[in-house]
């Protein structure tokens, strides 16, 4: 028989709109970080020049800030998961804003590295209660492009934000480039606090180092970590040799490398923002894996072969846009497992993913160095480890199946032979 008309209609679907401008503070805040982490390596010569000393000893003010984020980023982000998000990103956001004052107002090296490894500091408290902010608060439905924006605006730093900061620098010094970031985060202040609301405290369960290594105690949070590192020791291990590489292949000159950085973080901004979309429309159609976790490391295998081995210089382009297209969707996919998989644990999970990917980072850069060609260290490296972390990434995958996903299909098949024998 068929359905009678008297029927209680469906109810309307959820319109697919959502107000962003409620992340407005903390997405000004990655942006602003992102160009903070790329602005540096540009203006190392003029920095170096000024203040007197090497460019390989003033290239320890980068290293003073990516060791202090790694070291200190899964205690900051544990302290996030015990106090809430509020006070510990207000505080990274201030001490942002003073370590970026200090290196416009440094005279010479040691001031100049302490400077920035505050900044590390700053960032490591920041950066994962930002990400375990926007996990938590935003509806299920749309947690994935909101993580997603906010990757995308974070590489939008290297993208816009590094050129205009390097334009500035050329004008006014490189001084200049410091006070504008210290300036911005400032102007950010206000927005985060009215947009980032304070939240009860948990229970405290378990002691502050078994709380920091938790993230390993759970079987899928320990895969995703441990592919995480391959992925980046292929993805930006390889990356530090990119400029070389093409320079070498193509005989690119500074100015033709910048165009390729524009690449870099216009494949990032798709990839991030196809990540979020497309893993919000699996969880709405009942899927609690994350299926292109394994594609994105297909996709890093191929576009860093065709940038280390493409025939001619448009090939090349094409495998580096394709490179970060996977670079930022496999980063995207990470943070939504990362506020998903453990919720009491997303600063701290968030946390460790940075702080493996600049272990990845380094072992990769020492692997591809060790060879003496750089074409052939970045194929057999960063191909190699890619597809292996595509194969981590299906296994991450498939952990994170539930019987609701296997049964959804057979559900949907269910559904409509029940419908298609009451037509009848």
């Amino acid at each position: 028989m068929s359905r009678t008309s008297g029927a209680p209609a469906e109810p309307a679907a959820a319109p697919e709109t959502y107000d962003w401008l409620r992340y407005a503070g903390v997405f000004v805040l990655l942006f602003l970080f992102g160009t903070e982490t790329f602005l540096v390596s540009p203006l190392l010569p003029t920095i170096a020049g000024d203040i007197g000393v090497s460019e390989a000893a003033a290239a320890s003010s980068v290293t003073a800030y990516v060791l202090v984020y790694a070291v200190c980023a899964p205690f900051l982000g544990l302290l996030s998961d015990r106090i809430g998000r509020r006070q510990t990103l207000l505080a990274g956001t201030a001490l942002f804003i003073v370590s970026n004052a200090a290196a416009a107002l440094s005279t010479g090296l040691a001031p100049l590295v302490l400077s920035r490894a505050v900044a590390g500091l700053a960032a490591a408290a920041a950066g994962p209660a930002i990400w375990a902010h926007i996990a938590e608060t935003a509806p299920d439905r749309f947690r994935g492009r909101a993580l997603g924006l906010g990757m995308a605006l974070f590489s939008c730093g290297q993208v816009v934000g590094v050129p205009l900061g390097s334009a500035l620098a050329g004008i006014a010094g490189w001084r200049s480039a410091f006070v504008a970031l210290a300036i911005g985060t400032a102007a950010a202040l206000p927005l985060l606090l009215r947009q980032v609301a304070a939240t009860p405290r948990p229970a405290v369960a378990i002691g502050a180092v078994r709380a920091v290594l938790a993230g390993w105690t759970d079987p899928a949070l320990r895969k995703a970590l441990l592919v995480n590192t391959v992925f980046h020791a292929a993805n930006l291990g390889a990356y530090t040799f990119l400029g070389a590489l093409l320079v070498h292949r193509f005989d690119l000159t500074v100015a033709e490398l910048g165009l390729v950085g524009i690449l870099v973080g216009v494949g990032s901004v798709t990839g991030s923002l196809a990540a979020g979309r497309l893993g919000d429309r699996a969880r709405a159609a009942g899927r609690s894996h994350l299926p292109l976790l394994g594609l994105w490391g297909v996709l890093l295998a191929v576009g860093v072969a065709l940038s280390a081995g493409g025939p001619g210089l448009i090939a090349a382009l094409v495998g580096v846009t394709v490179w970060f297209v996977a670079s930022g969707g496999f980063v995207t996919d990470q943070q939504t497992l990362a506020g998903t998989v453990a919720p009491e644990l997303r600063a701290t999970s968030s946390a460790w993913l940075t702080s493996t990917m600049y272990a990845g980072t380094g072992v990769g850069a020492w692997a591809v160095g060790a060879f003496g060609d750089v074409s052939t260290g970045t194929l057999v490296i960063g191909v190699g480890l890619a597809l292996l972390s595509a194969l981590g990434g299906l296994a991450v995958s498939h952990g994170l199946r539930t019987p609701a996903d296997t049964g959804q299909a057979a559900g949907q098949r269910s559904d409509g032979v029940e419908e298609a024998a009451e037509s009848v």
